[in-house]
């Protein structure tokens, strides 16, 4: 088993720009889409991810906020597969825009026109309860508090 330190892992979710975020639909079934951190991650194991009101993912959380989170970092030195992170976690919709200001990044612009005034915008902040990686040869969960 590989050790890794929270922050190690935090530091290599925070260059991986985008992952896949997995909900449980109304039917039970488990929906998954790519999501942008957009470099913002926290040494806790939070995760923050914006998007639209009306977007599926929405209403998944609301019904239950369990959810899961995929990872991919970029090709493995010399040929090794690259670093994998899967995180499973509690997630909070948030509609203040005081918390959309703490984590807007110029990138973001690109998809909410409007800036932290878009119409309709929800700030995701996943909690990890549980993180599990794979890097190279290592594998091992991470302890979290």
């Amino acid at each position: 088993m590989g050790e890794m330190t929270l922050k190690d892992l935090s530091d290599a979710m925070g260059d991986i720009d985008f992952c896949m975020l997995s909900t449980r639909t109304q039917g039970g079934e488990i929906a998954a889409r790519p999501m942008s951190n957009n470099g913002d991650v926290a040494y806790e194991g939070d995760s923050y991810f914006f998007t639209y009101e009306a977007a599926r993912t929405v209403s998944d959380i609301e019904r239950d906020p369990k959810v899961g989170l995929g990872f991919q970092g970029k090709k493995g030195l010399l040929g090794k597969p690259p670093l994998f992170i899967s995180v499973e976690g509690h997630a909070e919709l948030i509609r203040d825009k005081g918390a959309f200001e703490a984590h807007w990044t110029k990138d973001l612009d690109y998809w909410f026109k409007d800036g932290i005034d878009t119409p309709g915008i929800v700030l995701i902040k996943v909690h990890a309860t549980r993180i599990h990686f794979w890097n190279g040869e290592d594998e091992g969960e991470v302890p979290l508090r």
